[in-house]
């Protein structure tokens, strides 16, 4: 993305403008730059490289500033032309190391995570499930709870188990009519992926009348709905989410709040934005400002890799902030999470 008109000295400049300008979040002149950078020429020179900056749209001059602020365009060729991320502290890599080891189960892992990353950037971080189609269904049982009601119990091949109770219209469950049915059902299910398990299931109730009492129809139907339910419940992508309190540091967004707000909250957004930057197969992508706009999101800017667990395609882990942000920090810190994650999930 960078011109051919921008030279090195330029692009230097633009590097101390953005470090600048994200520490101190304020204009960046060029007796600034002069005092504060070691590039051994004149502030009028200084001047001169700041003013073919501007004339590329890479910085402009806020209101009647003296100083200058990166552009969106001024952040992307910042982020593209970064000759190293700053790496994480040896103190911050054990951390995580150990944060992420202690991990129970998947959901714990992904919990844990979003709160590191978020602790670690101060920012928005979001982590998307494994996708989880592909997911073989390891165990089905059904227990009778009383005379009324039957807990199902699914359990998958990622560790993942869910619990639901069936409540039955009439007291008519007996231990050997949940053990008949349990048969059934996870003779359809056991062994096959969440996509082949919920077309088993669903074949199964269409064929009630070929192997169940009439008498049994509405007993069945109901134990039925709620493994159909958890099913297609694990088969849904879904996000894990912290930081949000992040968002609320003023001035950050330039009036784009309720829009970053909505996105975090209906998640439909992120999933889509999070999950294409993972898909880009690069080490970690970036997204910035007006590059945003298609999904709402134009005020602020997303660091996004994807991470990946034995046998599934690769989920996006990320963080969201506003565009002013520490890219090489943020990006280090994404880019170490994720591999931690792949390696503590992958044991699991």
């Amino acid at each position: 993305m960078a011109t051919e008109r921008v030279s090195e000295r330029s692009l230097a400049v633009l590097h101390a403008i953005v470090g600048d300008y994200v520490a101190t979040n304020e204009p960046v002149g060029s007796k600034t730059i002069v005092e504060r950078h070691s590039f051994g020429v004149s502030a009028a020179t200084i001047r001169n490289d700041m003013a073919l900056l501007e004339d590329e749209e890479l910085i402009a001059a806020p209101h009647t500033s003296s100083g200058r602020v990166p552009t969106d365009k001024g952040y992307r060729l910042y982020v593209d032309t970064l000759a190293s991320v700053r790496p994480l502290t040896g103190a911050q890599r054990a951390a995580i190391e150990r944060f992420l080891g202690e991990s129970r189960d998947l959901d714990d892992a992904l919990a844990r995570t979003v709160r590191l990353l978020s602790q670690l950037t101060n920012q928005v971080a979001v982590v998307q499930y494994p996708s989880l189609r592909r997911t073989q269904v390891r165990h089905i049982d059904l227990v009778a709870v009383g005379e009324n009601r039957v807990l199902c119990v699914l359990i998958l091949g990622t560790g993942v188990v869910e619990q639901q109770l069936a409540s039955l219209p009439a007291a008519q469950v007996t231990d050997a009519w949940v053990h008949g049915l349990r048969e059934r059902i996870a003779g359809a299910v056991v062994g096959r992926d969440l996509e082949a398990a919920v077309d088993a299931m669903q074949a199964l109730t269409e064929t009630l009348h070929e192997w169940a009492q009439p008498a049994e129809a509405e007993l069945v139907h109901r134990v039925a709905d709620v493994v159909l339910a958890q099913l297609r419940a694990n088969r849904s992508d879904r996000i894990a989410i912290a930081g949000a309190a992040n968002l609320s540091r003023p001035g950050e967004f330039s009036g784009t709040l309720p829009s970053v707000l909505e996105a975090i909250e209906e998640q439909v957004t992120l999933l889509k934005l999070f999950g294409e930057l993972a898909r880009e197969g690069r080490d970690v992508s970036t997204s910035i400002g007006r590059e945003n706009e298609p999904y709402g999101l134009q005020g602020a800017a997303v660091i996004a890799t994807g991470y990946e667990r034995e046998g599934e395609t690769s989920s996006g882990i990320g963080v969201l902030g506003p565009v002013r942000m520490d890219y090489a920090s943020n990006i280090s810190a994404v880019r170490a999470v994720a591999r931690y994650l792949s390696g503590a999930i992958g044991e699991g």
